[in-house]
């Protein structure tokens, strides 16, 4: 439950002046030829693996605070778009786009909340009641801008920045809700592109994403949700064209 809610951290990057700049550049590509300009499909499977702290706020003192820590995993697989300009045959840039949201499935746990110490005043101990959080979580206008390096004729490197909106559908027993944001993070990798005389090439690549770290606070004030380590792997295969 902490690592789908952890995922509504970080502040946003200019994603709508990068989604404004690819269409442009789509549109340019379309009337044009011999551009050195390259427009494809991906399909990409990747699998990350998070850890997330959570502390619950609503106590009297310190000591009566709750705390704890989650790791998980989480596969996902999605499908972009790219558009690409090369340099001297060797050097390119581009944007990869993910049109559709990705969702992950519903999560329910029940837990035992520990009750304030004014709600304890007449007993022994501490007590506590039983509630219940749903979370379900929407992966939003995944974008990210890299460069690469072509190595040999057909063996590359890339780097970017990548950025993703998130948003949370919660149900949660507190009260408590998160509000939507976005995360960042940098992307690293390198693949295989083979060309065919028509200029349709083939692509098959891998690549780690390693997104920021970052903390976020209910609107209730109860409950505080601290992102430690969000990493992960994708394989990655692409069908496009060379204009």
């Amino acid at each position: 439950m902490t690592l789908i809610l952890i995922l509504t951290i970080k502040g946003k990057i200019m994603k709508k002046i990068i989604i404004a700049t690819f269409l442009a550049a789509f549109s340019f590509t379309s009337a044009s030829a011999d551009l050195g300009v390259n427009v494809g499909v991906s399909g990409q499977l990747g699998l990350f693996v998070a850890t997330a702290t959570e502390n619950d706020l609503d106590r009297n003192s310190a000591a009566q605070n709750e705390t704890r820590q989650e790791s998980e995993f989480l596969a996902l697989g999605w499908h972009s778009i790219f558009i690409e300009k090369t340099f001297a045959d060797r050097f390119f840039i581009g944007i990869d786009y993910v049109p559709s949201a990705l969702e992950t499935k519903d999560k329910e746990e029940y837990k035992q909340d520990l009750n304030s110490a004014a709600e304890n005043l007449n007993t022994l101990g501490h007590s506590s009641t039983a509630k219940t959080n749903k979370v379900k979580v929407e992966f939003s206008d995944l974008t990210t801008g890299y460069v690469g390096l072509f190595v040999t004729e057909n063996l590359y490197v890339k780097a970017g920045m990548s950025q993703v909106d998130i948003i949370t559908k919660e149900n949660l027993g507190t009260g408590s809700v998160y509000g939507d944001t976005s995360i960042e993070g940098v992307t690293v990798g390198m693949g295989y592109n083979k060309t065919m005389d028509n200029g349709v090439f083939l692509r098959a690549e891998g690549m780690y994403t390693q997104y920021d770290g970052a903390s976020l606070t209910s609107d209730t004030g109860q409950n505080r949700i601290s992102l430690d380590n969000l990493d992960g792997v994708a394989a990655k295969l692409s069908v496009g064209k060379s204009f």
